[in-house]
């Protein structure tokens, strides 16, 4: 997807009024919520005699007991370590719950977000789950900014929905309303996100339009890009809805950052897998339907306050 076939978000309203959810969710699972990453960071132990879809996952996946994760756990609230050091998150909650009918553990294996797709070819991971956008390019194994072949592509298990948002310092938006705004401006990003995707197409259409070049810094962490506009490197940031959303309300106890804007609509999240194996690929399907049928899942989206982000069905590469 590129930033032209982006559109509009509607419900804008209710997703601004669950910037609070998120907030106060956030706070309640520091001090609450159980560790979902027990046992070496993987979800709660599940009994495979117990788990309905157990019979669903290749036998080596079974026998294992183990769903290997890579994922950029620095991108609050999706995924995050919390105060204590534990492992926590949408994607974590998910995961568990998905766990129970799979009768396995998934454990998250930390890692910079730009390096997931590589390491899931070269096998260190069975999945990468980590707040990423379902789009044809990664489907297909392009590089966006290019447009050229660099791999064999994977495959999408679709179980989210996010906009992208752009924020800045609190008191400081520079005048920015919409990324047509953004020409003459620094902005960072995380790296080989989709918000990077759009900043690079915004780039060429400030140089298009023979404005102010609009200049890109990109950073392996999110929590890296906010740290370079807090100290006056950049004049905005980019980044999924959620998590821009989370980071205005606790970030500096609320005093940091603002969004500016509206959001615009990137696309579905999805848990993403090697082309080779569709077998664990449709388990993982059927295993987020069936937290999405018996109602785990509208449990968890509600907890985190990102009902607007809920999808009904699991689809299979889904984003365009």
């Amino acid at each position: 997807m590129t930033a032209s076939t982006t559109r509009r978000t509607t419900g804008l309203r209710s997703r601004t009024a669950a910037v609070g959810a998120i907030a106060v969710a956030g706070a309640l699972l520091l001090t609450a919520c159980g560790d979902q990453t027990k046992k070496d960071n993987g979800s709660d132990s599940a009994s495979t005699s117990a788990a309905p879809l157990a019979d669903k996952l290749p036998a080596a996946v079974r026998d294992k007991g183990v769903i290997n994760v890579g994922s950029d756990i620095a991108y609050a609230p999706v995924e995050y370590k919390d105060e204590s050091g534990k492992v926590v998150g949408i994607d974590l909650d998910i995961a568990a719950a998905m766990g129970k009918q799979l009768g396995v553990d998934f454990k998250f294996q930390n890692a910079t977000f730009d390096t997931l797709i590589g390491g899931l070819a070269a096998k260190r991971y069975d999945i990468a789950m980590s707040a990423m956008t379902d789009t044809k390019d990664r489907q297909e194994g392009v590089d966006a900014g290019t447009g050229k072949k660099v791999g064999a592509g994977v495959d999408f298990v679709d179980y989210f929905t996010a906009g992208v948002s752009l924020y800045t310092n609190k008191g400081d938006d520079q005048g920015i309303k919409t990324w047509d705004d953004l020409c003459g401006k620094t902005i960072a990003v995380q790296r080989n996100t989709f918000s990077h995707d759009l900043a690079k197409d915004q780039a060429k259409k400030c140089k298009d339009d023979k404005k102010k070049a609009l200049k890109i810094e990109d950073f392996a962490t999110n929590p890296e890009a906010e740290t370079r506009m807090r100290s006056k490197g950049a004049d905005v940031v980019s980044a999924d809805y959620p998590v821009a959303a989370y980071s205005v309300k606790t970030s500096g106890g609320g005093d940091y950052f603002e969004i500016v804007g509206d959001q615009i609509e990137a696309g579905p999240y999805g848990i993403a897998v090697a082309k080779d194996n569709t077998e664990l690929r449709d388990a993982l399907q059927a295993a987020v339907q069936a937290i999405i049928d018996n109602g785990e899942y509208e449990k968890i989206i509600k907890k985190w306050g990102v009902e607007d982000g809920a999808v009904t069905e699991a689809k299979i590469n889904g984003g365009s």
